[in-house]
C-alpha cells in the first residue's frame, strides 16, 4: 500500500481563539439543528493527552523519518494517557444523545467488547492482519477467539470504503454538513463549502468553545471499577473468598494485580484471586482485603471490609486522578 505521508510534514497554522470561538459557534448550531451528526476522527485528538499523531511535525512518520526510523521516546503509553477535553465532551455529546485501543479486544465470534488494565495485543506475529491476543470470550457459551483492535502499520482502514468515505459522503450530500478540524491540509477541504466550517485549531480548543456554545460542561475523567466478592463456605472450617473484577454487563474485567486478605501470608496474585480464611467461631468475621491495581494512573491500594456472613456482593470502585483518592460503595448480590 502506498503511504500518502510527505517526507517533509507540511507546516501547521493556528486561528486565533476569537476566531475559534466563532466558527464554534456555527458548529454548535449545526449539531442542534441536525437530527444525526457524526464525528470521526483520528490521532489529533490524542495528542494532548501525550500520544502522538502521525503526520504532524512531531508525528510518528516525522520522527520516524528524522532518527531513521527509531520510534519517538517521549510518548505517553495509551495505558497510562488521561483522556483529553476532546475525549470527554464526545463523551458528554454521547451520554446525551471509541478509536481503536490497545486495551481493547473483541470476540470474533460474539463481539462481546472487553476493556483491559494492560496491552491487549496480538501474541502472533506472522502477518500484520493477524490480530489474535490468545484469550478466549468468556461469555457463556461461546469461547470465541478474542482480536485486538489496533490497526498496525501497513494495514488498510482508514484508505479504504466504507470509512474514508463518510467525510466525503456528508460534505457532497445537498443536505449534510461538513466541519473539518485540523492544522494541516487535508484532502477534503475543498468540499467544505463554508469558511466557517474549515478551522485550523487544535480540537480542544475547539471541542471547549462548541460545548460552551452548547451550554454543556465537559465532564472530568474518573476511572470507574466494578468488583464482585463471594464467599464459599467449605469443609473442616476453610472457607474461600473470591474476587473478581468485571465489566458493566458482569464479563469479566482484569484491573487487579493482587489481592491481600489480612492475616494471610501470601496474597491472591491469579485472576479470579481466592483466599483462604476460617471463621474460628466467629458469626460476625469482617474480611480486611488489600487491592492492588496496575497502577496505570498510579492508582494506591484500596481496603474494603467484607463481612464473611455477606455471600456475595458488588463494589462500585471509583478514581479521581486529580485527588488521587478512592470512593467505594457497596451494593447487597450481582
Amino acid at each position: 500500500m502506498a503511504n500518502p505521508a510527505p517526507k517533509v510534514a507540511e507546516a501547521e497554522r493556528f486561528e486565533t481563539l476569537e476566531a475559534i470561538s466563532l466558527k464554534a459557534n456555527t458548529i454548535a448550531d449545526q449539531i442542534q439543528q441536525s437530527k444525526h451528526f457524526i464525528v470521526f476522527t483520528g490521532a489529533g485528538i490524542s495528542t494532548s493527552a501525550g500520544i502522538p499523531d502521525f503526520r504532524g511535525p512531531d508525528g510518528v512518520w516525522a520522527l520516524l523519518r528524522k532518527q531513521k526510523r527509531e520510534a519517538p521516546s517521549k510518548a505517553t503509553s495509551t495505558l497510562q494517557a488521561i483522556p483529553t477535553p476532546t475525549h470527554m465532551a464526545l463523551v458528554e455529546l454521547q451520554n446525551r444523545g471509541s478509536p481503536s485501543t490497545f486495551n481493547r479486544e473483541n470476540c470474533r465470534d460474539c463481539e462481546k467488547e472487553y476493556m483491559r488494565d494492560f496491552r491487549a495485543v496480538a501474541l502472533y506475529t506472522k502477518t500484520v492482519t493477524d490480530h489474535r491476543t490468545g484469550r478466549k470470550c468468556s461469555m457463556s457459551g461461546c469461547n470465541g477467539v478474542l482480536l485486538d483492535t489496533i490497526i498496525n502499520f501497513g494495514e488498510c482502514f482508514l484508505t479504504v470504503p466504507p470509512a474514508c468515505t463518510i467525510p466525503e459522503i456528508v460534505g457532497k450530500n445537498k443536505k449534510g454538513k461538513l466541519a473539518i478540524c485540523n492544522l494541516q491540509s487535508t484532502p477534503l477541504d475543498h468540499i467544505v463549502d463554508e469558511e466557517s466550517m474549515r478551522v485550523f485549531a487544535k480540537t480542544d480548543d475547539l471541542m471547549i468553545a462548541v460545548m460552551g456554545h452548547l451550554g454543556l460542561e465537559i465532564p472530568l475523567f474518573v476511572l470507574r471499577r466494578i468488583l464482585t466478592v463471594k464467599v464459599e463456605m467449605g469443609e473442616r472450617d476453610r472457607n474461600q473468598i473470591i474476587l473478581q473484577g468485571v465489566d458493566v454487563d458482569g464479563t469479566p474485567s482484569t484491573f487487579l494485580r493482587s489481592v491481600k486478605l489480612e492475616g494471610s501470608r501470601r496474597p491472591a496474585v491469579a485472576e479470579p484471586f481466592t483466599l483462604v480464611f476460617r471463621m474460628e467461631d466467629r458469626e460476625d468475621l469482617e474480611l480486611k482485603l488489600e487491592l492492588e491495581f496496575m497502577g496505570n494512573y498510579l492508582e494506591p491500594n484500596v481496603e474494603i471490609l467484607h463481612s464473611a456472613k455477606q455471600l456475595e456482593r458488588l463494589y462500585l470502585l471509583e478514581y479521581s486522578l486529580y485527588t488521587r483518592e478512592w470512593q467505594v460503595a457497596a451494593e447487597d448480590g450481582c
